[in-house]
């Protein structure tokens, strides 16, 4: 009984200690994002919402991602002979990603209620969301975009644009030809982890 309470003590320290390093990460980039871009938003009710959408996420991912992917690693390994922690170490990183990545695009985002500019194209609208971390990375090295728009990315058409392009992204990180069932498994389970973390902030944010 010793080494069992041992063992759920460690892991209750290290979802503790997970928990405390995604909030002040989570929380310090976007309190500097909002600095660069100038918005009014009061960091106490930034840090309200980084509450909530990390205690969602470490939670999703203590009940349902960590057991999932620990079965999947050993299915894969255990049927098909395939090594699957590349992958769900990328997964699990995606999951965290995806958490918090219908927010990112809000720096593009039209602020005034009156404003009358002409909306972005398609293509420019949604690589705001999908190219998020590169376009962040710009705004950061000093380069200001001009592009606006009114889309939101909290709906189930920025969410099935993103998982297409995980998809995409997932074939050809994870391919080997012949393409063998393990192999398949590991391209289509990738993106389940992206579609995962952002239905958790869709949820938080009552869209679902």
């Amino acid at each position: 009984m010793s080494k069992v309470k041992k063992f759920l003590n460690a892991i209750h320290n290290l979802l503790a200690g997970l928990y405390n390093a995604l909030f002040g990460f989570v929380f310090n980039f976007f309190k500097i994002l909002n600095q660069k871009v100038r918005s009014k938003l009061p960091v106490r009710r930034m840090e309200e919402e980084t509450i909530e959408h990390v205690s969602s996420s470490v939670k999703m991912f203590k009940h349902i991602i960590l057991p999932a992917s620990l079965l999947y690693v050993f299915v894969e390994f255990y049927f098909f002979g395939e090594n699957a922690l590349d992958s769900m170490f990328w997964g699990l990183l995606v999951f965290f990603y995806s958490s918090f990545l219908p927010d990112l695009p809000s720096i593009y985002r039209k602020k005034m209620k009156g404003d009358k500019a002409e909306d972005l194209p398609w293509y420019k609208k949604y690589a705001i969301l999908l190219l998020a971390p590169l376009l962040v990375w710009i705004l950061f090295s000093g380069i200001r975009l001009s592009w606006r728009t009114t889309e939101t990315y909290h709906n189930f058409k920025s969410l099935t644009i993103y998982e297409i392009f995980l998809y995409i992204a997932s074939f050809f990180a994870f391919v080997k030809f012949p393409i063998e069932i393990g192999n398949l498994t590991k391209i289509l389970i990738f993106p389940l982890y992206g579609l995962a973390g952002y239905l958790t902030h869709l949820r938080v944010d009552k869209i679902l």
